[in-house]
C-alpha cells in the first residue's frame, strides 16, 4: 500500500471507525459512562505514560553513565511518546494501541515485529535509510542487500556507521 493510501486509512478511517464505535459503545452502555470511560482512560493513560516515562528516562540515563548506547531505551522512549499520545486521543481501539505501547511485555513484542518489517524492507529495497554525516550521504537499502550497506558507508570519507545509534538485541 502506497504512503498515500496508509495515510488516509490513519486519518479517514480510523477515526471514523472510532467514532462508529463510541456511538454504539453509548448506545449500549449509555452516554455518561461511555463518556466516563474516554476520560478515565485519558487520565489513566497520562499517569501511566509519566510513570513509563520516567522509568525510560533513568534506564536511558543508566546506559548512558555505562557509557553504553541507550538503543533500547530510546525505542522504549519512542512506544511510551506513541503510546501516551494516543491514550490521549478519544476511541477505543487507539486506547488499546495505546495501552499495548506503555506495557513493557507487548511494547517489546510490538518492538520486535516493527523491526523485523524494517530489516526485511531495508533488505528487498522497499525501505531506504539515508544519513548523513561528516563525509556526506550514505543510504541503506537503495535496492540492494542489507549486506552491502556497510561497505558502501565504509566508502564514504569520515562516515563510520559503527558510531550510529546501534539498537542491541534483546536477552530473550
Amino acid at each position: 500500500m502506497a504512503i498515500l493510501g496508509r495515510l488516509a486509512v490513519l486519518f479517514i478511517l480510523v477515526p471514523i471507525l472510532e467514532l462508529v464505535l463510541l456511538i454504539r459503545l453509548g448506545q449500549v452502555v449509555g452516554f455518561w459512562p461511555t463518556l466516563g470511560l474516554v476520560l478515565f482512560t485519558g487520565v489513566t493513560g497520562a499517569v501511566l505514560a509519566r510513570l513509563e516515562g520516567l522509568r525510560v528516562l533513568f534506564q536511558f540515563q543508566r546506559e548512558l553513565a555505562q557509557g553504553r548506547l541507550p538503543g533500547q531505551a530510546l525505542l522504549d522512549g519512542i512506544s511510551v511518546l506513541v503510546g501516551g499520545a494516543l491514550l490521549l486521543t478519544p476511541g477505543i481501539l487507539t486506547d488499546l494501541a495505546g495501552f499495548a505501547l506503555l506495557l513493557p511485555i507487548t511494547r517489546r513484542w510490538i518492538q520486535r515485529r516493527v523491526r523485523k518489517r524494517l530489516e526485511a524492507g531495508v533488505a528487498d529495497g522497499a525501505v531506504r535509510i539515508v544519513t548523513m554525516g561528516p563525509g556526506g550521504f550514505a543510504a541503506w537499502g537503495a535496492g540492494r542487500p542489507a549486506s552491502h550497506a556497510g561497505r558502501e558507508a565504509a566508502r564514504v570519507p569520515g562516515l563510520d556507521p559503527s558510531k550510529g545509534i546501534v539498537i542491541e538485541p534483546e536477552d530473550s
